[in-house]
């Protein structure tokens, strides 16, 4: 990881909910401490093309969390892969406390984004100290391969942190999507090390990984050092 980088969470699920408030409200904290703004921007590319009534859902969550955590919500409708090269929705990135990608489609994500001026400015504000964070979809599509969960075929995420791959709700995929799971963790070409994150947990690197949440981290394939102390909210 960057040495001045912010604190970066792959998280099950439950973003904006009220069981995460607390580990959100922690996040845009350690980064206001490093001198960000108060600013709490939401991503909502992985369910943007759901329609109206998703995208009004996720608005108003995430809108009521950053009321509860007491900060300056920015909603960037970035729908499409122009809206990445929106140069209005840029400039809304520097300098935020907490960015944060919300769930659905993380293939979405990857190809909205990659190589996009507003996925430069997020890797470039997180390594000057904001904080990001990506749920579900978010957290896979960080990684360097996503599992083929809303396509047939796995395919390259934006490889942020390039050594690892992710399976979000890992306590509840392996019911939904059992062979596809099966098939991804024992794939014989993979040299990552694979994470499962149960729902309402998350993995957070500061200065070392830790957990947070109700649920585990289980590592699947390759090795990852996991701090004992799970990520303290102060």
């Amino acid at each position: 990881m960057k040495l001045n980088a912010g604190a970066l969470a792959l998280v099950g699920s439950g973003e904006y909910s009220p069981q995460m408030q607390e580990f959100e409200s922690e996040l845009l904290h350690l980064a206001i401490s490093r001198g960000k703004k108060n600013i709490f921007v939401q991503i909502p590319t992985a369910s943007s093309h759901e329609g109206s009534a998703s995208r009004d859902k996720w608005q108003r969550l995430g809108r009521e969390q950053a009321e509860r955590i007491g900060s300056e919500w920015v909603y960037l409708p970035i729908h499409e892969r122009e809206d990445a090269f929106n140069q209005e929705f840029v400039d809304a990135i520097a300098g935020a406390g907490l960015i944060y990608f919300s769930g659905g489609d993380p293939h979405r994500i990857a190809d909205v984004f990659k190589g996009s001026p507003a996925w430069a400015a997020i890797v470039a504000a997180w390594e000057n100290g904001s904080s990001l964070a990506g749920c579900s979809a978010g957290a896979m599509a960080f990684g360097g391969t996503i599992m083929g969960i809303r396509r047939s075929h796995h395919s390259a995420g934006l490889g942020i942190v390039p050594g690892i791959e992710v399976i979000p709700h890992y306590d509840k995929m392996l019911g939904w999507l059992p062979e596809r799971v099966t098939a991804f963790v024992l794939r014989p070409d993979a040299t990552t090390a694979l994470i499962g994150i149960d729902e309402n947990t998350a993995l957070i690197y500061t200065d070392k990984w830790q957990s947070y949440g109700r649920g585990k981290i289980h590592i699947l394939r390759g090795e990852l050092e996991i701090s004992v102390e799970p990520f303290s909210i102060h």
